[in-house]
């Protein structure tokens, strides 16, 4: 029964550090790039980010 528990305790460690390093991605990822990135439903951010310097340079 030991066995059980000690493998128990472990998997909530597991759970709780990947806890921890999808929080500490998620806020790496939010200073990263700017929020009208991330929330575009564009296909990749090269095109994304080529037509936003085409729509500036007709400015």
């Amino acid at each position: 029964m030991i066995y059980w528990e000690l493998l128990s305790y472990a998997a909530w460690i597991i759970a709780g550090l990947l806890l921890l390093w999808i929080l500490a991605d998620a806020i790496s990822v939010s200073r990263q790039f700017d929020e009208e990135l991330l929330v575009s439903s564009r296909e990749g951010a090269d095109e994304f980010m080529e037509q936003i310097q085409h729509e500036e340079e007709g400015k």
